[in-house]
Formats: structure tokens, C-alpha cells, sequence
């Protein structure tokens, strides 16, 4: 399975999940609930109010002797910090780990096959929460579902929401992306699809499953080159999926053949509800584990959810922009368009005209993408503010507006007609011609180089007082 690559300067991340558990907690940015705290609720509640503040460990929640861990990503910082790099370096380290995949390692065995159960019980053996209010029940949400191609072996990562509707029975949403083409092939050669689902794994793992890869592409190796080293996978007990062997939990099953359930409602990233509907159905195996494992939930709708999936798509969508437009500087998932619809595209304007071709390119490249504004490269595309600014500015509905209607988009955007999405485009760009003051943004000159320390007077509570004083008198 593994290969020669071409060199690569080795990350000087965390190495596992334990590992950035412990880099966060010597940061003062790893937070220890009491014990008890129960799954249903309370556990979400209270990892919803640190989501930008702190990670949050819950020992023994509702007696479980499984300890449960949120909030592994609080901004986009943690998540360079994560792989060993600067928020600068984030979306380039990405897109080169993107281009070239560092293959996996197998090896004989590993620490998340310590303990193995066959008698599966997953809401006995595993601490599974309950999230948003309206959620149907417990769901795993931090899950990496791994398959394996069934005609070709290569393998996939993703993660899906996944509802514990039995012992040995798991609800999962597929949408039409790389697993379910994977389910659709298996159910062609009549058998079940192969899969694990991983808990509690490296964050660059959690990353790469993100990437808006090809099929056939193993997000896992692109893990591998986030990391700087190959990922260790070991074969699964029951069947043919490998897995990382330094994760914490795996949960080893099929997707059954021809076989739906009822499942949902559960709150999405879009902040709404998800609807009840049949989708396949998983049948566990079996159930393998560290001794003394670590169960990772992200809140569904939360921070971490739209953060997670945030950077990786910006990686490869800059990167799918590039090819084409080489004078695109950099790509912003908005968190208002819930890191998935809106997006910011910062260039180095060439040709008048451009930026639409631009957002034709954008619109291709994921159909999630909802809205695009490309702006020129004056404009911080990580504030929300300056991104209106430009709006405001460069942009005329009658001229710089693009709508394309009847186009694919996101089934969990509720607007949308079973995911048939109307596109909109705006050209927040100055025209090339213009006078030179017409779009020169104003600055006050040498505001950059004032030394406040310096520029004012030390106690201003008493320079205050005293000048008051003087009014007053």
C-alpha cells in the first residue's frame, strides 16, 4: 500500500487525538465538565456555550465509564494549529497535502483494536449524546465512515450523521457523493457495502475527510501528507475496511442491501432540522476500541461542524479555482453561509469580465456552493464586514449580478426543491478603467506606525479626572 512520494517537511502537530487533547489542556484551552452530565442535552448545551472559547471534556457522562470530547476546533487557528502550521500556511499546507497524497501504512496491529466486542450494544457499550432539541434520538455525529470501493478496493472517508435506531443498527444519510456511489456499485454486484466508523481520530484525519476529492482518492492519504508521515491503518476484524490504528473507536458494519429505515429529524449545518425520512441502514459487527477510549461528538449546526467543513473545501476549491485562474489569490467560506453556500473570492483583477467567468468556475466546482462575491485583492475576504463594504461599493444589481436558475444545490438547504438551487453572483470588483481616486480606498496617513503605549498618556482614568476637573471648574 505505500509508495515513494516526494519528500515532505514533517508536521510538528499533535499525533493523535490524546496528543492535541493534551497541547489544548497545557494552552488553558481544554475545559473539564463535572461528572454525570448527561447525554441527552445537557452535554450539547453546555459544549454549545464553550464552542468558541474551549474544548470541553465530560468524564463518566450519565455513569458512562467512556469519557465524550467537543469542541476540538474553536477557530480557525486550532485548526492550523492542529496539523503544525500558521493560519497563513492553513490553505496552502492543505492544498499541497491535497496534490500529493502520502498512501497509507498497513500494519499488523494497533492500539484501537485493544479491546474488541462482537456483542454489540452501541448505546450500552458506546456514549452516544443527544444533540439539537429535535433531534430523533442519540447520533453519532464526529463519526469518519470508511468504504472501500467494492471493485477496485480503493478506499473513502467521510462522515455522515448516523442514528443509533438499535443495538446493532445504525440510520445514516448518504448524500450523492462518494459513498453512496460506492453503496450504489455494492447493491449492483447484489451485496452490502463494507464499512467502519471511526471515533475519535487525529484532527488531520477529521480535515482531509473534508476534501473535495475525486472518487477513488483516499482522503486518508491526504492525511498522511498533513501529517508528514503515512497514516497506520490495520485491517478491520470483520471485514476487508482498514482503519487508522491510532484512532480511539470503531465501529465495524454494512450498509445493508436494498434495506431503508426511518431516519431523522436531526439539526444540520444549515441551522435548521434535517427531515425524517428512509435512508440505508448500517448492521454492526462489531465494536473495537483503545483501552480507556476517548468518544468525540461535535454538536450538529455548531462551530465545529462549520469549521470543520469549512477549510478543507476552501483548500481545493482555491485549488479547482487556480487552474483556470491563476491571479485568484484566496477563497473564505463565510460562517454566515454556513461554511458551505457563501463564498468570498479574493483576486488580482486582470480583464474586466473576469470575475464572472470566475463564479461560473466556483459554482462548478461544488454544488453546495450557493452564492459567490468575488472582490479585489484590497478587500479582507475573513471580515464580513469589509466583504459588504465592497458589496457596497463595487457592486451595481443591473450590471455585476449573475443568476443561474434550475441548478443543483444542497438537499439540506430547506429553500431549495429536493435540492434544485438557483445560483447568484456578484462582481464586487472596480472597474479597470476607472479614474484612479474613484475605488482608492482613503487611509489616514501613518495610522499603521502610532505607538499608543507612547501616544498616550499613561494614567488616563487621572488625566481624565483632572481635565474634568478644569472644565467643570
Amino acid at each position: 500500500m505505500q509508495m515513494e512520494t516526494p519528500d515532505r517537511t514533517a508536521a510538528k502537530g499533535p499525533s493523535d487525538l490524546r496528543a492535541w487533547l493534551a497541547y489544548l489542556a497545557e494552552r488553558g484551552k481544554l475545559a473539564i465538565a463535572r461528572e454525570g452530565i448527561g447525554l441527552a442535552d445537557e452535554l450539547a448545551a453546555i459544549a454549545k456555550r464553550l464552542e468558541r472559547d474551549s474544548a470541553v471534556l465530560f468524564p463518566r457522562p450519565d455513569g458512562h465509564e467512556i469519557p465524550v470530547v467537543a469542541n476540538l476546533f474553536a477557530g480557525r487557528d486550532w485548526v492550523a494549529e492542529s496539523i503544525g502550521v500558521t493560519v497563513d500556511q492553513l490553505l496552502p499546507r492543505f492544498l499541497a497535502a491535497a496534490s500529493h497524497p502520502l498512501p497509507t501504512h498497513e500494519v499488523a496491529s494497533g492500539p484501537v483494536q485493544e479491546v474488541v466486542h462482537r456483542d454489540v450494544d452501541l448505546l450500552r457499550r458506546l456514549p452516544v449524546p443527544k444533540h439539537n432539541e429535535r433531534d430523533s434520538g442519540p447520533y453519532i455525529t464526529a463519526g469518519l465512515l470508511i468504504a472501500r470501493n467494492p471493485k477496485t478496493g480503493v478506499q473513502n472517508v467521510s462522515i455522515h450523521r448516523c442514528q443509533i435506531s438499535g443495538k446493532n443498527r445504525i440510520g445514516v444519510l448518504l448524500l450523492p457523493r462518494h459513498t453512496f456511489s460506492y453503496y450504489r456499485l455494492a447493491e449492483e454486484l447484489g451485496q452490502p457495502l463494507e464499512i467502519a466508523i471511526v471515533i475519535g481520530a487525529h484532527p488531520a484525519l477529521m480535515l482531509a475527510s473534508q476534501a473535495i476529492a475525486a472518487l477513488d482518492e483516499d482522503e486518508m492519504a491526504i492525511a498522511g501528507a498533513l501529517l508528514g508521515s503515512p497514516v497506520d491503518v490495520v485491517k478491520c476484524r470483520t471485514n476487508s475496511v482498514r482503519v487508522p490504528a491510532h484512532a480511539e473507536i470503531v465501529i465495524e458494519g454494512r450498509i445493508l442491501q436494498g434495506v431503508r429505515e426511518p431516519e431523522g429529524p436531526f439539526g444540520e449545518f444549515p441551522q435548521y432540522y434535517g427531515p425524517r425520512a428512509n435512508r440505508e441502514v448500517i448492521e454492526v459487527d462489531a465494536i473495537t476500541h483503545r483501552k480507556a477510549p476517548i468518544f468525540h461528538t461535535i454538536v450538529g449546526g455548531g462551530f465545529e461542524h462549520l469549521i470543520l467543513g469549512g477549510v478543507p473545501r476552501e483548500a481545493t476549491l482555491l485549488q479547482h479555482l487556480r487552474r483556470s485562474f491563476p491571479n485568484v489569490l484566496d477563497v473564505r467560506l463565510t460562517r454566515g453561509g454556513t461554511c458551505r453556500y457563501h463564498l468570498a473570492i479574493k483576486i488580482d483583477k486582470a480583464n474586466d469580465g473576469e470575475p464572472k467567468n470566475i463564479m461560473m468556475c466556483a459554482f462548478g466546482a461544488h454544488y453546495d456552493i450557493k452564492q459567490v462575491v468575488v472582490v479585489d485583492k484590497d478587500v479582507d475576504i475573513s471580515s464580513s464586514e469589509e466583504i459588504e463594504w465592497a458589496v457596497a461599493t463595487r457592486f451595481q444589481a443591473d450590471r455585476d449580478l449573475m443568476v443561474v436558475s434550475g441548478a443543483l444545490g444542497s438537499k439540506l438547504d430547506p429553500t431549495t426543491d429536493n435540492g434544485i438551487s438557483a445560483k447568484m453572483g456578484l462582481d464586487a470588483t472596480a472597474p479597470l478603467g476607472a479614474p484612479e481616486l474613484a475605488f482608492k480606498r482613503i487611509r489616514v496617513k501613518g495610522e499603521e506606525d502610532v505607538d499608543l503605549a507612547t501616544a498616550l498618556q499613561a494614567d488616563s482614568s487621572a488625566a481624565i479626572a483632572r481635565l474634568l476637573a478644569e472644565v467643570l471648574a
